[in-house]
């Protein structure tokens, strides 16, 4: 700032220097006395009087009289001029100090016509309530944000960023102040540069996917999943990485996947909240598309695959089972992908137990026993939530089966995961 008034400043005095010095700049003038031009007047009229005796005395005639006379006047107006000089000499200051009033004049008015003085003052503005900002929008503190507030808030934070580098928290605020004001590049430049810093930061990972989800393309939408499926796996009970994920679902019409999120979304809320009768009508929608899948796709229920899994553990590993553990009986396909094509989950189970696989169980629309050919069932006693494999654990699998053919397997769990 300072250094801009100081350009401001020097080209200023430039430009008076153009200005002012040319007028200050001495004139040299050539004085005549006042006996010398009476001369030259003396000199003229004996002039006049002697071709008036040459007129009398017939030595010239009219015409060359008339033209001589003409030609000593002429030359008396010449050798008169130094004096008419004299007397149009001035005073040069005054032009100076009103050509350098002028400019600074003009200079004043083409600045406030032109220049960005309102956008540096609301800048200052900015800066000095950059921390009240900060508690309003985060903290929740006073009024809310109105919009140009926000922009002043997104103004302050982009200049301590320049001022002090990366910071975390002030990328991270950034990219809601962004997201705020719909700016959508911004608030991803800003979430990149968080996750840059801190890549486990999980509310950058669901207000990036917020983004992502509200840009709208099925490429965002993919990306938005898996950026909430890590959020999950850390954070089980994130409740906006729920709520993402079921409106995920929903627009790919994965009915049943949005309704068991949108159910877990309900089981957390208390019906006096205003979000409970929204999210119990969509509950409501998503039945009544469930059930026209259902009628439309009949046929295909008929033809679904179904296997009854009995699970026992070896007498070996039984005294190694984790306390609270949790039980996964699933089945994947035995190539192509690693996701399971139907689990079964049991947090209260003895040895032996007999569960039913079938359709039903897939996780995914369109990825079931009945899209796969060979498939390997597999029984797991998880340390954890998680269907991922960790030290500690007890599984054992299956050989693989042809699924169209088989109806029942006998699993066996003898296996230490190291």
């Amino acid at each position: 700032m300072i250094l801009m008034w100081a350009s401001f400043a020097l080209l200023t005095l430039i430009a008076l220097l153009f200005i002012i010095v040319p007028f200050l700049k001495k004139e040299r003038i050539v004085t005549i006395t006042h006996n010398a031009n009476a001369q030259l007047i003396s000199i003229y009229e004996q002039r006049l009087v002697e071709l008036q005796a040459d007129l009398d005395n017939q030595r010239i005639d009219s015409q060359n009289h008339s033209e001589a006379i003409i030609e000593l006047k002429r030359r008396l107006l010449n050798e008169l001029l130094p004096e008419k000089s004299l007397n149009s000499r001035g005073d040069n200051r005054i032009f100076a100090l009103t050509g350098a009033a002028f400019l600074i004049a003009l200079a004043g008015i083409f600045y406030a016509m032109t220049g960005s003085q309102q956008q540096i003052a609301a800048w200052h503005d900015a800066m000095d309530n950059l921390a009240d900002y900060g508690q309003r929008a985060v903290m929740q503190k006073g009024e809310p944000l109105t919009k140009n507030e926000l922009q002043a808030f997104a103004l302050a934070l982009r200049t301590k960023l320049s001022q002090s580098g990366d910071d975390e928290v002030a990328w991270m605020l950034l990219g809601r102040v962004a997201l705020m004001l719909n700016e959508f590049d911004m608030a991803k430049q800003s979430f990149d540069k968080t996750l840059k810093i801190n890549p486990d930061n999980m509310q950058a990972l669901v207000s990036y996917s917020q983004v992502l989800l509200l840009e709208g393309s099925e490429e965002n939408m993919t990306r938005a999943a898996g950026m909430l499926s890590k959020v999950l796996q850390a954070q089980p009970n994130n409740l906006d990485a729920i709520s993402l994920l079921a409106l995920i679902a929903f627009e790919r019409k994965d009915w049943l996947q949005a309704k068991a999120a949108f159910e877990v979304l309900l089981a957390s809320m208390d019906e006096s909240d205003t979000r409970y009768a929204m999210i119990n009508q969509r509950i409501s929608e998503i039945d009544l598309q469930i059930a026209q899948q259902n009628v439309a796709t009949s046929g295909d229920q008929l033809a679904a695959q179904s296997i009854q899994v009995t699970v026992d553990i070896d007498s070996q590993l039984a005294d190694k089972q984790p306390n609270n553990g949790i039980l996964f009986v699933f089945a994947k396909a035995a190539k192509g992908s690693p996701m399971p094509l139907a689990v079964v989950k049991l947090t209260d189970y003895s040895f032996p137990i007999t569960v039913e696989l079938s359709d039903a169980n897939a996780m995914m629309a369109g990825l079931n026993l009945s899209s796969a050919s060979e498939i390997i069932i597999s029984a797991r006693i998880s340390n954890d939530d998680s269907v991922m494999p960790s030290t500690g654990e007890l599984e054992g699998h299956s050989q693989v089966l042809a699924s169209k053919e088989v109806r029942q397997v006998q699993l066996n769990i003898d296996t230490l995961i190291p």
